[in-house]
């Protein structure tokens, strides 16, 4: 993808696929009192963008951010993609974005923690609640995909919630500058 009104610099990710074809074994794991996790429907693209951009800044999380507000408006409001709200009491702490729009399969789109909860032992049990609520939706398969630009925990606790990996893949990444995302100097190619 090109930015017409500037620069991109280059960066090279690899990407790992991974599926579970069936739901993991015993209930997953309660989350810490206080937390809850709400589904929201239809969300404003300004409330998503925010939450979508505080979540994935330092991630490279960018393709949300240039896609036009219409198209963002249209692909949340369809019927096939849930977004799903990590609370601690009435504040936001991360999400979940489930995209059912090509079944069988459910694809968790995104999904992570705001910063400030990053480390506090929450996205473990987030994850697994997540996991559940797609085996609720009767998919064939469930699967998620992350990088090299990911936070590195990312990888090792989809394995551990029972996803195993299908392949990954070399990709090279034009991210805009005037996003003003801090690219990783170890991703950089530029």
């Amino acid at each position: 993808m090109t930015e017409e009104s500037g620069g991109g610099t280059r960066i090279g990710v690899d990407v790992t696929f991974l599926c579970m074809d069936r739901p993991p074994p015993g209930a997953p794991l309660a989350l810490p009192e206080g937390y809850s996790i709400r589904r929201v429907c239809r969300p404003g693209v300004a409330w998503y963008r925010g939450l979508y951009d505080a979540v994935g800044h330092d991630y490279c999380w960018w393709l949300r951010r240039v896609m036009p507000d219409h198209q963002l408006a249209t692909l949340l409001s369809s019927p096939g993609i849930g977004v799903h709200v990590l609370y601690d009491g009435d504040a936001p702490a991360g999400f979940c974005e489930l995209d059912s729009r090509y079944g069988p399969d459910v694809n968790i789109a995104y999904f992570g923690l705001l910063p400030a909860w990053v480390g506090r032992g929450v996205g473990r049990a987030f994850l697994d609640q997540m996991v559940a609520t797609t085996w609720r939706l009767r998919p064939a398969v469930v699967r998620v995909n992350t990088c090299t630009a990911d936070h590195p925990r990312a990888l090792p606790n989809y394995l551990r919630a029972g996803f195993r990996k299908v392949r990954t893949i070399h990709e090279i990444w034009t991210i805009p500058d005037t996003l003003g995302l801090p690219l990783p100097e170890r991703l950089r190619m530029d």
